[in-house]
């Protein structure tokens, strides 16, 4: 499963910068709120996926099948070792400082509002959550499908904070770079402290293999190559069928042709990101 080899291996010091653990269960129960049950991912199946891309940084993203538990996440990063890895935390204002800061010494660099599969942190939490999360470094992480995005862009252009999109803003392919939903997000990166995942097939309308996504990327990539990353999204949840993680680096490399910008988006973008 999903181990295809890519065509040529991601370089040195590449960071996948965004995937999920889930499981062992027996000693992570998801959470009752959640909105999907996805099989076990586990760790040592996804570090034998990260040899075979050539990934030796990864940042691991609180997934929402366990709400704000993240014992999960924080184990990951433990066992992948803070010199190779950061995580990406789900929080709520039940969370006082020490526990922010104990999650900061853990490697958590972000906090993710989910407004696609919910059971995260409450929307009308964010104003506060980023007041206190400022000081730490930290970015806010948004997965929102493309109306919500234009909706809150000129909201999210104003926080004190980097703000990191999540899937290519989930502007769908088939309405073009020109639709205002797509104008919209590139507005939000021209604000400068606006990130974009290239992870894109989630925002395809024709499927596998994902092909209209080409231009979105590329306009994405020609609008912010300084912040611009790149993730697997593995184990891609809720995806039928399974998209290979080695085919979507070969896309990335295609769509992405100049080795200078793959090298700002693979290795030194994060970087700068998730301070490794």
């Amino acid at each position: 499963m999903d181990m295809r080899a890519p065509r040529q291996r991601a370089p040195a010091l590449s960071t996948d910068c965004h995937f999920h653990i889930f499981g062992p269960f027996d000693r992570y129960p998801m959470s009752p709120g959640r909105h999907y049950t996805p099989p076990e991912a586990l760790l040592p199946r996804y570090l034998a996926l990260a040899a075979t891309l050539g990934i030796q940084r990864m940042v691991v993203v609180q997934a929402s099948i366990y709400g704000t538990d993240n014992a999960v996440t924080l184990d990951a990063i433990a066992q992948f070792g803070l010199h190779r890895a950061r995580g990406v935390a789900v929080i709520d204002d039940s969370f006082d400082d020490a526990a922010l800061r104990r999650l900061h010494e853990q490697g958590i660099r972000g906090v993710r509002f989910n407004m696609v599969s919910g059971n995260g942190t409450p929307e009308d939490q964010l104003q506060a959550l980023v007041r206190r999360v400022a000081p730490l470094g930290w970015h806010i992480q948004i997965y929102a499908d493309g109306p919500k995005m234009r909706e809150i862009g000129p909201m999210l252009a104003k926080l004190p904070v980097a703000v990191v999109i999540d899937h290519c803003g989930g502007v769908k392919a088939a309405l073009g770079t020109d639709h205002p939903q797509f104008q919209a997000l590139l507005r939000l990166l021209d604000s400068g402290r606006s990130w974009i995942k290239v992870c894109s097939y989630r925002a395809s309308s024709a499927g596998p293999p994902f092909a209209d996504m080409a231009a979105n990327v590329k306009a994405l990539v020609a609008a912010a190559p300084d912040r611009c990353v790149w993730g697997s999204d593995w184990p891609h949840a809720q995806m039928n069928p399974v998209p290979e993680a080695g085919v979507l680096l070969d896309q990335f490399f295609d769509w992405v042709p100049d080795a200078a910008a793959r090298q700002k988006i693979l290795v030194d973008n994060p970087s700068r990101l998730y301070g490794f």
